[in-house]
């Protein structure tokens, strides 16, 4: 696996991931709403605002793992990818990736590559799209 010094990519700043996580949430908690309604989800004591949760770390996986990331990720031009070779990376992964997102605090731990204990476990690395196209077309 690269290290901080080998990694083949730049990868994203901390300031589009968060925009990107408050755009998934904010999309997770528009859907949740739409189908509980604001009566029930605002009521003291719901259990229907874990529904937002649940959704935020499905779409996240699944997205993630079938086009390169979440909602939020894909509307900030961002991508998740895997370290070894850029490619996508697997169900799995992405579940494992999305659950620690969820947790809160593994993406506070971070290496001097800006890869959160999420990414670390997950062997992925998120990284803008224009530097993901520029690795594309590198000739080999």
């Amino acid at each position: 696996m690269p290290t901080f010094a080998t990694l083949p990519y730049d990868t994203a700043s901390w300031g589009r991931r968060v925009l990107a996580l408050v755009v998934d949430w904010l999309a997770c908690l528009a859907v949740v709403l739409l189908f509980v309604g604001p009566a029930s989800y605002f009521a003291t004591g719901s259990p229907d605002q874990w529904f937002t949760l649940l959704l935020f770390v499905l779409e996240s996986a699944l997205l993630t793992s079938t086009v390169g990331g979440s909602f939020g990720k894909l509307a900030t031009r961002l991508r998740v990818v895997r370290v070894e070779d850029g490619g996508r990376v697997d169900p799995l992964r992405a579940l494992a990736r999305a659950v620690l997102v969820a947790l809160v605090i593994p993406p506070l731990v971070f290496r001097p590559d800006r890869r959160g204990l999420h990414d670390t476990v997950a062997g992925s690395a998120t990284v803008t799209l224009d530097v993901l196209r520029s690795r594309d077309q590198v000739p080999s």
